[in-house]
């Protein structure tokens, strides 16, 4: 126990005379560090380049890490992005010598007590032209400074909406001095591309990469070389949000407008479904509009929607011409040969159409329309037993006509027995006019319903097949769309 108790307390004793020395040596190093400060910067000025010789390039190497996009602006082409921008030089006048302070060999110094390289974003698009984050600098031994600042920058993009939603942008970040050429200070690339590691996934946007590209352009201006660095930034957009919310239900909304053929035509409802159907695609078509930007380059659901739009308008016409064929009653011309041959013989039985308020046909149905032809036959034959029975009998009011005359002249007899058998046929024969009549009509009654039930019928196969052809239609503008996005 009692070696415990000393070895512990050994440890102890050794932890406080680490700290102390620990302390000491912070304590020293910050006297050196103020010594060191004083006497770097006490003829130090940084209005100037830091070079030794005029003639002799700075070279300042940069570094860009993308950390989060803020935000795509479409409609006005500006892209919000958050970047940390690293750049590193030396500077000929802040060198020491790391023995003669201690072993010190790098402090941390306000940013504007250095010179500085006015690197700025060429393509801006912010309205503040405020200065530089003032961020510390790190100042080593040979000279060497680097300067990270985080920086929000707002630039242009040009934004091809041609395939809006599924469609991918670039966006290029260019930096370079502002007034120094390439003569007097030359950026490098510290990479081939932007920094990607700390990026934070945006929800919108994909990252395919950050390619950095040097560029030296010569301007009509000057004849110095300016250098610049431009970084292209590869976006793929997101279009989940998209496809459910703008393009999904337009597709289900156009599947609706050829159900228009298929509603009967005296529920009075096709016209109101092309036209509501329209109304709800011009809904969609707007807030489309608010999110693009007002360019010739119309994009891809924006193509969808105004074919979309144009196949239901027509079908509207459609509808509008195949009602009054539908409406044509006994006054209408009756249905043209070719048309009787065509839509009714052939094309009703494509489309399966049959009688005017029929959707198919079975067994029941026939039983009915045999017994309808039964009826319709005994009703005949009846007809026709009455007829003959009535012409029987008219003839033998003649023949007895006949007989009574020759009778009332050879016997002058019966006089009041013939009168009565004229005036019985003549009573025949005024009901036989009378049937005769109601027959004509009712033969004429049918005639004209029949001719309205062909029209009604033709009306009919007509929707039928517009129907299926804008069922392909809508269908094949759908593939049409995915199969661009894929």
């Amino acid at each position: 126990m009692k070696r415990n108790s000393l070895s512990s307390f050994h440890v102890s004793l050794w932890l406080l005379f680490t700290a102390a020395i620990l302390q000491a040596v912070e304590s020293a190093k910050g006297k050196y560090a103020h010594m060191l400060f004083n006497e770097l910067f006490e003829d130090y000025s940084n209005a100037l380049r830091p070079v030794e010789d005029t003639d002799k390039v700075l070279n300042v190497t940069l570094q860009i890490t993308l950390s989060q996009i803020k935000d795509m602006d479409e409609r006005n082409q500006i892209l919000s992005a958050y970047l940390w921008i690293r750049q590193s030089w030396y500077d000929a006048y802040l060198k020491w010598d790391k023995d003669k302070y201690d072993g010190l060999d790098s402090i941390r110094i306000p940013s504007n007590l250095v010179w500085r390289p006015d690197i700025v974003l060429y393509n801006k698009a912010d309205d503040d032209f405020s200065e530089p984050v003032n961020t510390n600098v790190v100042l080593r031994y040979d000279g060497k400074i680097t300067w990270d600042a985080p920086a929000i920058t707002k630039s242009s993009c040009v934004v091809d909406v041609s395939y809006f939603p599924f469609d991918s942008q670039q966006c290029n970040l260019t930096f370079g001095s502002w007034t120094y050429n390439g003569n007097q200070v030359d950026i490098i690339n510290s990479l081939d591309s932007g920094d990607l590691s700390d990026f934070v996934e945006d929800v919108e946007w994909e990252i395919h990469g950050m390619p950095a590209v040097k560029n030296v352009i010569t301007y009509g201006c000057c004849s110095e070389p300016y250098p610049d660095v431009t970084f292209t930034l590869i976006l793929k957009r997101k279009s989940s949000f998209y496809i459910f919310n703008l393009l999904l239900p337009c597709i289900l909304i156009s599947f609706l407008a050829p159900l228009g053929f298929y509603l009967p035509a005296d529920s009075g409802e096709k016209v109101s479904l092309g036209v509501t159907v329209l109304l709800a695609l011009t809904v969609f078509q707007l807030m489309v509009a608010e999110i693009m930007p007002p360019s010739e380059n119309i994009p891809l659901i924006g193509k969808y929607y105004i074919a979309t739009m144009t196949m239901i308008t027509a079908s509207t016409a459609l509808t509008i011409i195949i009602m009054n064929l539908h409406h044509c009653g006994s006054e209408a011309k009756p249905v043209p040969q070719w048309a009787r041959v065509i839509i009714l013989d052939y094309m009703s039985k494509i489309f399966f159409v049959y009688d005017v308020g029929e959707n198919c046909t079975s067994p029941k149905r026939e039983k009915e329309e045999e017994c309808k032809l039964e009826g319709d036959d005994k009703c005949q034959r009846r007809h026709k037993e009455v007829r003959n029975h009535l012409s029987n009998r008219n003839d033998d009011c003649d023949l007895k006509e006949k007989l009574n005359g020759n009778l009332s002249k050879s016997y002058g007899v019966h006089g009041e027995n013939v009168r009565e058998t004229v005036n019985c046929c003549s009573c025949y024969k005024m009901l036989i006019k009378n049937i005769e009549y109601i027959a004509n009509c009712v033969r004429d009654h049918k005639a004209n319903r029949a001719k309205g039930i062909e029209w009604k019928k033709v009306a009919k196969v007509m929707d039928r097949f517009f129907m299926w052809i804008f069922f392909i239609m809508v269908f094949f503008m759908s593939v049409l769309v995915i199969g661009k996005a894929a």
